[in-house]
């Protein structure tokens, strides 16, 4: 199997686990302790996955003002898509929807917002499966934490999201029809930061590591641990340090 393909298929697992959690959420009712409590688990991990995976890797091969500078840089430009699309109704595109204040607003209630929800589905996932991509220049494989990592994570998304698309009054082929083109682009994603990056120099590549860490950082800050913290407030800390240490131990397997 060439390089290429194997990291589409990686990037294309990774991604799937968005259509598992839409099947989810779509076809059956789930308490929302739970929905926020495997939020807060897939933030540990992926939070864990950021630090060591990729800042990590981009301080040893660039030096900490690159890292530091490029995570930066990521998160700024992550915040201010993110504000861009919260003013066009995507604010609220993780969470399911049992609290009035936070739920997503239907076509009706905001044109265009349908849209706006799948563009930033978009923008919280293409820095996941760039770094898969990314994570095969070196030494040849591509890192399994960083797979598993987005695939935990990206259940609770998929299930949380499309709930509060459903309580939108979102139909099947909608919902379906974002997260299936998500999971495509996550494809897409994995083998163009395979390709593109891989012509980097060195620097290059740990700066890209550090924008994408950047982004998803601020990604889990802004739409993952708050949609946690509603309904699992009390165990939150405890949960997200559980996710954080089994992603830890698998790193270092």
């Amino acid at each position: 199997m060439s390089e290429v393909v194997q990291v589409g298929a990686w990037g294309l697992l990774a991604g799937s686990a968005l259509l598992l959690g839409a099947a989810i959420g779509f076809g059956v009712r789930v308490s929302q302790k739970v929905i926020a409590t495997v939020m807060a688990f897939g933030a540990g991990v992926l939070i864990s996955a950021v630090s060591y995976e990729l800042v990590g890797e981009a301080y040893e091969q660039a030096g900490l003002a690159p890292a530091a500078i490029g995570t930066v840089i990521g998160a700024a430009a992550y915040t201010l898509g993110n504000l861009w699309l919260a003013r066009r109704g995507a604010r609220h595109r993780k969470r399911s929807g049992h609290h009035t204040a936070q739920a997503q607003p239907s076509e009706a209630q905001q044109g265009g917002s349908g849209l706006a929800l799948a563009f930033g589905a978009l923008l919280d996932g293409v820095p996941e499966s760039a770094v898969i991509g990314v994570s095969l220049l070196d030494g040849g494989t591509v890192s399994t934490v960083t797979v598993a990592a987005v695939f935990i994570s990206n259940v609770p998304e998929g299930l949380s999201s499309s709930a509060g698309m459903k309580r939108a009054g979102r139909g099947t082929t909608y919902v379906f029809g974002v997260w299936g083109a998500i999971a495509a682009t996550s494809t897409l994603a994995a083998v163009l930061g395979y390709t593109v990056v891989g012509a980097f120099s060195p620097a290059g590549i740990a700066a890209v590591t550090a924008v994408a860490a950047g982004a998803i950082l601020a990604m889990i800050a802004d739409t993952m641990i708050p949609e946690a913290f509603e309904d699992a407030h009390l165990a939150i800390g405890l949960v997200t340090v559980s996710g954080f240490l089994v992603s830890f131990a698998l790193s270092h397997v």
